[in-house]
């Protein structure tokens, strides 16, 4: 006896036709907005002359790292610079920094609440766990008919893609503050709000701060897949040298990609020791 499979692929389908349909103009407008913001970001980037920008980017590694990452980023952007990949690498840099921007604004309000409701905290646990074992890949499905081909697309799956660490670091950072601190705060009168602002968000900002570091690693392996759908950037670079079989430059690109990435995770880093050391 046959069995009949449950026709889920279908259900989905015809959901995202409805939502598509039903919310078109909205998804227009979310489209239009973060397409404004991103050419914004970009082109001020690109406004600026390459030597520029790679001495601010120096300046401020030198600020927060010290002066190796200086010397590290100066090395490291200016061999992006001499491979021709300055362009792409702005791209890049533009969709991760508004991805990220984007998902830290929604993980963190949804981390904190998270943290102080048990019964939240337990609905929203199981959800994280399905949004970081499901495929990479998977979440370019529904962008494309939300917000079409390119830049848009990109970062809509980027977004949920990247989202999940800054929600459970937020969440653990906060419970792990001691509790003998709570309650000191409450001896002395402190409403919610002065608890959370006050004693649990100062204590928990360096487990916070990994979270972020985390969301923007993964937003930037997110970022290169996006080219798949028409998002630029390096991973467009990547995509395009896979398409017409020249390994060499696609070596070229993803090198550049670890210059960034590594760029940013030790800037991130520094920001996290420096907010410990306070």
């Amino acid at each position: 006896m046959d069995i009949p499979s449950i026709p889920l692929g279908d259900w989905i389908e015809s959901g995202l036709t409805w939502l598509t349909s039903e919310y078109s103009s909205v998804t227009r407008g979310i489209s239009r907005f973060t397409q404004t913001g991103i050419d914004v970001l970009n082109d001020s980037l690109m406004w600026l002359p390459e030597w520029a920008l790679l001495g601010l980017i120096a300046l401020l590694c030198w600020k927060l790292a010290g002066v190796r990452l200086a010397i590290g980023a100066v090395g490291g952007l200016a061999l992006i610079w001499n491979l021709g990949l300055w362009n792409p690498m702005i791209e890049t840099l533009t969709l991760v920094v508004f991805a990220t921007l984007v998902a830290v604004v929604i993980a963190l309000p949804v981390g904190i609440a998270a943290a102080l409701s048990n019964r939240l905290y337990r609905l929203i646990m199981p959800i994280l766990d399905f949004m970081q074992t499901m495929p990479a890949f998977v979440y370019l499905i529904p962008a494309i008919p939300f917000f079409g081909i390119g830049s848009v697309s990109a970062i809509f799956a980027t977004v949920i893609f990247s989202m999940p660490p800054a929600i459970r670091f937020t969440t653990l950072g906060i419970r792990q503050v001691p509790v003998e601190l709570i309650e000191a705060a409450d001896a002395y009168g402190a409403t919610r709000s002065q608890k959370l602002f006050k004693v649990q968000l100062p204590l928990s900002l360096p487990t916070v701060m990994a979270g972020i570091n985390q969301t923007i690693m993964l937003a930037l392996s997110m970022v290169v897949i996006a080219a798949m759908i028409g998002a630029d950037g390096l991973g467009s670079e990547v995509w395009r040298a896979i398409q017409r079989l020249r390994p060499g430059d696609g070596f070229e690109a993803g090198i550049a990609v670890v210059i960034l990435a590594m760029l940013l995770d030790r800037l991130t880093q520094s920001l996290r020791k420096t907010r410990r050391s306070r």
